[in-house]
């Protein structure tokens, strides 16, 4: 079930992406790069028409068809936390506990690096490539696309590598070494002349830094455990968003005063201090830990209940050849009368 769960998440977390990744692509086609305000007035008002009519479908369709939380909890370890937050815990107790959560707290600052490193390339990577290779509008655009779509599959890639392993922090850490890196050849590569070298560098960023993203959820959710899920997204959310619009602000500043490549090193080194946080994370898989403990509580409870059903048969209803039909008679029997139970 946890298998499935992480493999879930990874592909869920597909459509967000591949909207930021329409975003790239649609903008630069739909407003033109003119002279006469009224007309370009005009595309951004179009552009802003289609995405209020769309977001206003999906705002319909959530109140319509979403669920509050599934009918059955989707593993073992979800019944259990579900029975141990019923017992009197509140939220604020619930966000202490996370906030004295060290190793959970070292993966919300490395998160929030990683993606606000993210955001801070996707808002300002049209006027990067602008400034290097002027009049590629469009190309900047895709350049954008090929940065989120290498990051889908990055997400699925990782989602089934992680279903394979549990190899957690290994995963996140070799992520995030790789991000450092992508983000190095990015960095001295981008004013080499050459538009398509810059498309595989941008490719291989996005594959390693967006691809990140979900792994950071669930590595949050299996430190955190028992605690609910929506509560330790949104700290790596809120933090993340916060990072995002520091590094932003920051970057911006920085290319306007000393060019592009300085801002780029500028990430580049926050990058360096996320990759040593993420290393310094202990790896408290609590969520695997209940999950093991539960299987092994039900192959136990099975193993008594087998044995108790063999014991009958043999030495108190003296069978010497108990048949199958024997065996599945007394094995109801046993679980009605609570002799044994799984």
């Amino acid at each position: 079930h946890c298998a499935s769960a992480i493999l879930l998440l990874c592909l869920c977390s597909y459509w967000g992406p591949l909207g930021i990744a329409i975003g790239f692509l649609v903008p630069p086609i739909l407003v033109h790069n003119v002279d006469d305000l009224d007309e370009l007035g005009y595309h951004i008002r179009v552009m802003f028409y289609i995405t209020a009519g769309f977001t206003t479908v999906m705002f319909i369709l959530v109140i319509m068809v979403f669920q509050d939380k599934p009918e059955i909890p989707p593993s073992q370890a979800q019944l259990q936390a579900k029975h141990i937050l019923s017992v009197g815990s509140s939220y604020a107790a619930s966000l202490l506990r996370l906030l004295r959560n060290l190793p959970f707290m070292l993966l919300v600052v490395s998160y929030g690096i990683n993606v606000g490193s993210l955001y801070t390339i996707s808002t300002l990577l049209n006027r990067m490539i602008i400034g290097s290779y002027p009049g590629q509008e469009e190309n900047a655009g895709r350049i954008g696309l090929t940065l989120i779509l290498s990051g889908i599959l990055g997400s699925f890639l990782c989602g089934i590598w992680l279903d394979r392993t549990k190899l957690f922090k290994q995963t996140l850490f070799a992520m995030y070494i790789l991000t450092l890196i992508g983000m190095l050849v990015f960095t001295f590569t981008l004013s080499l002349g050459h538009l398509w070298l810059v498309f595989i560098t941008v490719g291989t960023l996005g594959f390693f830094m967006s691809g990140y993203l979900p792994l950071g959820f669930e590595y949050g959710i299996e430190l955190t455990y028992p605690e609910a899920e929506g509560t330790s997204s949104g700290m790596l959310n809120v933090l993340a968003q916060i990072f995002g619009i520091i590094f932003t602000i920051c970057d911006e500043k920085v290319i306007d005063k000393w060019g592009t490549l300085a801002g780029n090193i500028f990430l580049t080194c926050f990058l360096l201090i996320g990759t040593i946080i993420t290393g310094l994370i202990k790896s408290d898989l609590r969520r695997q830990q209940a999950n093991v403990e539960n299987c092994l509580s039900t192959v136990s409870g099975t193993y008594f209940c087998v044995s108790n059903v063999i014991q009958f048969l043999i030495v108190d209803a003296k069978l010497t050849h108990p048949t199958v039909s024997d065996y599945r008679k007394t094995f109801i029997w046993s679980t009605r009368s609570k002799m044994c139970t799984i």
